[in-house]
């Protein structure tokens, strides 16, 4: 097996046990993963408009729609108006919101502590700079 055959393996098996743990972790909530990931996205970056809120996502504005529709009734996001531009629509977290985004987030952390754990500090420091150039190539 050549060493890009492994990488894609390695990379496979990560992401399937990464998104088993996070099935896991929201299954509790009640929401699902790609309603909590929304709630990341507005809790890491504040207020977005729509556009950008599907941008970050890599959905299309019509499928946000429909989510931020049930996050609302959820009680967990709303609607604002865009103070700068009366056509469009600011998306927010509720203060219920942003309890299942701290929560979701201390999750996280955790997580990454424990992996973390497992390296070496040099090690730590070379997958910080691989998974940096990484993302760049998305």
């Amino acid at each position: 097996m050549d060493q890009i055959e492994r990488l894609a393996g390695l990379l496979v098996e990560f992401y399937e046990r990464f998104s088993s743990w996070e099935q896991g972790v929201v299954k509790e909530t009640g929401i699902t993963l790609p309603q909590m990931h929304t709630l990341e996205i507005l809790g890491a970056a504040g207020q977005l408009r729509m556009k950008e809120l599907a941008e970050k996502m890599g959905i299309t504005t019509g499928a946000l729609t429909v989510m931020v529709d049930r996050l609302v009734r959820a009680g967990l996001v709303a609607r604002q108006p865009n103070q700068e531009d009366r056509r469009s629509i600011r998306v927010a977290l509720t203060p219920e919101g942003e309890k299942y985004f701290q929560e979701h987030h201390q999750l996280h952390h955790q997580l990454t502590h424990e992996l973390a754990g497992a390296l070496e500090p040099g090690e730590l420091t070379a997958l910080l700079a691989i998974i940096s150039k990484l993302n760049a190539s998305f």
